[in-house]
């Protein structure tokens, strides 16, 4: 893979990958994972050049999965991992002694001196003391425990207020793919103009953006079998339908074949190419499936003007998610 499109500087002292792998499933809801075979395959993606993890201190053992994968590395192997971890607390008062307690839980479960990004996640708007809740990151990134502080699912209003406030953010994460462009309305703009990179999920819809799904009638909730498929379908329901969604899916399908690469990759490299994007995040279900060889697919190729005519004119014709949803991050308020 050629280095340079591989990764991506998120800020001046940190290079990460674009492809992003996600910790998500090894929350639950995605099938068993064995410890063991979970930490071996994170080897083998950091040996492909997956050398970047996402995680949360709610997605069940994923910091401690990552610690043990730290501990067997070698020294000049761990100086090419990238971790980043998210800090999603209730609700409530913030002090300095909540905000310091879970991230050293979260140094300490990691295996890490400082955590290389804390992206902050807040369920509650009408609860400011989100507010507080990065004042003291922002302390803890001062003192080394934290290299750098990000969000995950905040609104563009949201963020304004914390930039204005003095915060100095690196990143959001978002959901952002060929069905859900909402970035496009508010957020990105701002992000420009904030210097402000955007880490995205749901780029390939919990997998319905690939083959399996092409040329099949609408699966039932007892076809789909994780929770990433069965959020992702409440999606293409707000967005246009099966039937639409089977229009893109065939469009993506022709791309594909042009470029001699699968669905998956079309539907990545699309949000790759989008301004202020690092990276996607594409989840890793540890020793049960694993997709490395064709998730470096992406690098491999480039859309061109006839491509996103194509997928544009599909896409067209959905309804307005930006609308029924509201800016990033609406979907869980």
């Amino acid at each position: 893979m050629p280095q340079s499109e591989q990764s991506s500087q998120l800020t001046p002292d940190l290079r990460i990958c674009r492809v992003l792998n996600g910790m998500w499933q090894v929350a639950g809801g995605h099938g068993q994972i064995n410890r063991e075979s979970a930490i071996s395959e994170m080897i083998h993606y950091h040996q492909a050049g997956f050398t970047t993890w996402d995680m949360a201190d709610i997605y069940g053992p994923a910091e401690e999965y990552l610690g043990e994968f730290r501990k067997r590395l070698e020294k000049e192997e761990l100086a090419k991992s990238q971790a980043l971890t998210k800090f999603v607390p209730n609700p409530g008062p913030m002090t300095r002694s909540i905000v310091e307690h879970y991230i050293a839980k979260s140094i300490q479960r990691m295996n890490v001196e400082s955590i290389d990004v804390v992206q902050f996640h807040w369920w509650d708007y009408n609860d400011t003391s989100y507010l507080d809740a990065l004042h003291h990151l922002s302390k803890l990134r001062d003192e080394g425990k934290i290299k750098h502080i990000g969000l995950t699912n905040f609104d563009t209003d949201r963020i304004k207020i914390m930039v204005e406030q003095g915060i100095k953010l690196v990143s959001n994460q978002v959901q952002y793919s060929v069905l859900d462009q909402r970035p496009e309305v508010k957020m990105i703009p701002f992000c420009k103009k904030n210097d402000i990179k955007l880490i995205t999920y749901g780029t390939l819809l919990g997998g319905f953006f690939s083959e399996k799904y092409l040329g099949k009638s609408e699966p039932t909730r007892a076809d789909i079998d994780t929770l990433s498929l069965q959020k992702y379908k409440n999606m293409i329901d707000a967005w246009g339908g099966w039937n639409l969604f089977q229009e893109l899916l065939l469009v993506l399908d022709q791309i594909a074949k042009k470029h001699i690469v699968g669905i998956a990759n079309v539907a990545t490299r699309f949000i790759l190419d989008k301004p202020c994007v690092a990276g996607a995040i594409i989840g890793a279900r540890l020793g049960i499936a694993e997709h490395r060889a064709s998730n470096a697919k992406v690098f491999s190729f480039s859309l061109d003007e006839k491509d996103y005519a194509k997928i544009t004119a599909v896409t067209s014709k959905a309804n307005d998610l930006f609308e029924s949803i509201g800016d990033c991050g609406g979907e869980y308020r």
